[in-house]
């Protein structure tokens, strides 16, 4: 099972690595095209600390069966 910080880890790494496909120049236009356009919705470091804080800080009223998706930090404390 992925934990809520696992996944803001994650989703994290994949934000990074975005972000380097798009500035790569030894990468297509397309591929670079398609990371940058793929990042323009893409949460911040801040937004999932953020969503991480408010389901955090609502355990009391669990999101869906599920409890938090995300989590305001990404080390297992």
């Amino acid at each position: 099972m992925t934990m809520p910080h696992e996944r803001t880890r994650a989703v994290l790494q994949t934000r990074d690595f975005l972000l380097e496909i798009s500035r790569d120049q030894t990468l297509s236009e397309k591929i670079r095209h398609d990371a940058k356009f793929l990042l323009r919705h893409y949460p911040s470091e801040f937004d999932l600390k953020m969503a991480g804080r408010i389901e955090e800080s609502v355990r009391e009223f669990p999101i869906g069966t599920l409890g938090p998706i995300f989590s305001s930090h990404v080390d297992n404390s």
